[in-house]
């Protein structure tokens, strides 16, 4: 019986070897099956399927309402459209906070039951023991510093993080504490460009930012903003490398108005 060549998935391996070989590192949100299978056939390294699809997809005003149910839902559609990128999902808001034993199940559903092959978590050195458990137990953890999502209200805001020579120095030793505990990368969003220079050349783990500047190993961002889809709000470190937002309204309004004046379906889009 003959065996077809697949294309494998990346690793953690993969993407730590990327750093070391000094090769930057693509990582983009994606919550659907079409928009995974896009971005994968577009050599993107990493799928995020990211807490934000509360706010651009769900439609809540912050990522805090976001369930499992809802990340295990969308991280089964980005595994399906997928594979070649390595896939990590988020963690959502009080999945990990209220117990180590619920936040090893709960990160143990996404590879279990959604194939994802890393988890993604927020915070510092509060956690450094939970992400040293998860990786003991066979879960790649990507860590996350800076602005915090899912801690926005305790920052009084979306706010960039680290300004001060005091909290600049805590979320480097939290990075430090990450590493050693096993995270294999770490996000870093909303930090002034030099603290990520220095954290990124601290560590022998690769560092994706987000609003963090040109020297992490790689960068992040929601694929709703670069494609310029959502527009209710667009943060400073977000490019739109196109503006689909516009596009779409203009096609569906060309839809409308040849419907209404029987302008389709013609003969071309109709039997016989």
């Amino acid at each position: 019986m003959s065996t077809q060549n697949k294309i494998s998935r990346k690793t953690i391996l993969d993407i730590k070897k990327m750093k070391k070989q000094g090769e930057k590192i693509a990582m983009l949100t994606a919550y659907d099956f079409g928009m995974a299978s896009i971005l994968d056939d577009s050599d993107v390294d990493i799928l995020l399927i990211g807490d934000s699809l509360g706010m651009v997809v769900l439609g809540y005003d912050s990522t805090l309402p976001v369930t499992m149910e809802d990340m295990i839902r969308h991280t089964q559609a980005v595994v399906r459209g997928s594979s070649k990128a390595l896939v990590v999902t988020d963690m959502p808001f009080l999945s990990y906070q209220v117990s180590q034993e619920t936040a090893i199940a709960n990160a143990g559903r996404f590879l279990k039951e959604a194939d994802a092959q890393a988890v993604k978590l927020e915070g510092g050195r509060e956690y450094a023991d939970l992400v040293h458990k998860m990786t003991y137990a066979g879960i790649p953890v990507m860590g996350h510093l800076g602005l915090t999502p899912q801690s926005v209200h305790q920052m009084g805001g979306y706010k960039v993080q680290g300004k001060n020579d005091e909290a600049a120095e805590k979320i480097m030793q939290d990075a430090k504490i990450l590493e050693e505990a096993g995270a294999f990368s770490l996000v870093l969003e909303c930090v002034p460009e030099k603290l990520a220079a220095d954290i990124t050349a601290a560590l022998s783990i690769p560092t994706i930012g987000i609003g963090a500047g040109v020297q992490c190993d790689g960068q992040v961002l929601v694929v709703n903003d670069m494609l310029g889809i959502y527009d209710r709000m667009t943060p400073k470190f977000v490019k739109k490398y196109a503006n689909l937002n516009l596009e779409i309204r203009k096609a569906v309004k060309s839809y409308v108005q040849e419907v209404k004046t029987n302008a389709f379906p013609d003969e071309e889009h109709s039997f016989k």
